[in-house]
């Protein structure tokens, strides 16, 4: 799908520009769109390094084993046909909580390993069971706790406060996911699975069916490093008191505590990731290093998608036919306070990881990362995972035909969580 979307940029471009006389600023937007690409990465990969390395510190001190011990929970009364002891729960409760703390590339392989085993679990194997059907539901649409990429593009972009999309981001996944369950559970009865249907091919192997590995235990913290930890802490809430003190009565209220948060909330974020290694027993410096050297991969891998899809869309603005179309869809949507300028971000996020991240970017540098398009596009990025790539993935790899109500039920936790990000903006900052 993707294919035809960017082959669509380009004609679309170079067919306006023919009509309208803007050809030679099509050809110019394509040249300096490649070159913004490629400068674009080269300023993210300093940031990713910073929030990469120190994730990896807050991993090893066990804040993925905290999250999974928080999840195991919820999952056993959302997944009561699965087994407690069986190895679809752990690779469930491994898969949700990377993506919930935003290591999307450690999630992977856990959520094709869960789908196998609930594969296994299922008694119409060309047809997905309820417990199948829910896992994607909840995959596609997972509540976000650090948006980091989108944090770090803003940062690279210039912007003052590039963590203020967090909770905008965080109101949105979770109105997404709960919807996404919402429906799962109203329309399961309305697609039962299919028995008639034959399986496209045998069943994936899922590798020995052994009992989930439990969490590595962190060594405890020292005296000396909960000392550091607690006097870290209080010294920064005598500081927050002062800080209210000084700035009470300058503005409302709620006006303090959102630029109070705006100001505070990425240095104590970053310190407590350090915070968390420490109590682990985590050398923080040297498991920096390690978690920073991600970035470069990270850097090669997203570089091609961003250099085609800022390519087409540079063309596009340059030719007038993204203006053109703004000026067709304004008046449909801006009453209802989403703008036409961040629709492509909505329409492209379901489709496209890499696609849905260069018209971020795009439209973060046409009308700036702290402008209120600016701040809804990137909480529009972190409200929704790429569902159908989820989908095609992972009905892909445990060999399903028919998926029910999935995509239904994703695409419905999709738009809430659209709808839900742009109130909260309107709230925090329109």
């Amino acid at each position: 799908m993707l294919n035809g979307i960017w082959l669509g940029l380009m004609l679309a471009a170079v067919v306006f520009a023919a009509f309208t006389g803007s050809m030679d600023a099509v050809k110019t937007a394509a040249l300096t769109g490649a070159k913004d690409a490629v400068d674009l990465v080269i300023g993210l990969v300093g940031v990713m390094a910073l929030f990469l390395g120190l994730m990896r510190v807050a991993q090893e001190g066990g804040l993925l084993g905290a999250v999974q011990r928080a999840l195991a929970p919820i999952l056993r009364r959302l997944f009561p046909e699965v087994p407690t002891d069986h190895p679809a729960m752990g690779a469930m409760i491994m898969n949700l909580a990377s993506n919930v703390l935003g290591l999307g590339n450690a999630a992977t392989p856990f959520g094709l390993k869960a789908m196998a085993e609930l594969q296994r679990l299922n008694p119409t194997p060309a047809s997905a069971s309820d417990p199948m059907v829910l896992f994607l539901a909840i995959n596609a649409t997972s509540v976000s706790l650090f948006p980091l990429g989108v944090i770090g593009v803003r940062a690279s972009l210039g912007s003052t406060s590039p963590e203020s999309i967090w909770v905008p981001t965080l109101l949105a996944t979770t109105a997404s996911t709960g919807t996404a369950v919402l429906l799962h559970f109203l329309l399961r009865r309305r697609f039962p699975p299919r028995a008639d249907l034959a399986p496209l091919d045998p069943p994936p192997d899922a590798g020995p069916a052994a009992a989930p590995q439990e969490p590595v235990e962190r060594p405890r913290a020292t005296p000396r490093a909960k000392l550091v930890i607690a006097g870290t802490f209080v010294a920064l809430a005598v500081a927050l008191v002062l800080h209210l003190a000084r700035v009470a009565g300058t503005a409302p209220p709620f006006a303090i505590a959102r630029d109070t948060f705006g100001t505070w909330f990425l240095p104590i974020f970053m310190i407590s990731l350090l915070l968390i290694g420490l109590a682990g027993g985590v050398r923080v410096y040297e498991v920096a290093i390690e978690g920073a050297r991600e970035a470069f991969d990270v850097a090669l891998r997203i570089l091609p998608f961003l250099v085609l899809i800022l390519v087409a869309i540079a063309m596009l603005r340059a030719s007038g036919a993204l203006d053109a179309l703004v000026a067709v869809i304004d008046p449909i949507t801006g009453p209802l306070g989403f703008p036409a300028e961040a629709l492509p971000m909505a329409l492209l996020r379901p489709l496209s990881g890499s696609g849905s991240y260069g018209v971020m970017v795009d439209i973060m540098k046409a009308h700036g990362p702290d402008s209120f398009i600016g701040i809804l596009a990137g909480a529009l990025n972190g409200s929704t995972e790429t569902t159908f790539y989820v989908l095609t993935l992972y009905l892909g790899a445990a060999r399903v035909r028919d998926g029910r109500h999935a995509l239904l039920a994703c695409l419905g936790g999709d738009v809430v969580g659209f709808a839900v990000a742009t109130a909260a903006c309107h709230w925090l900052y329109g």
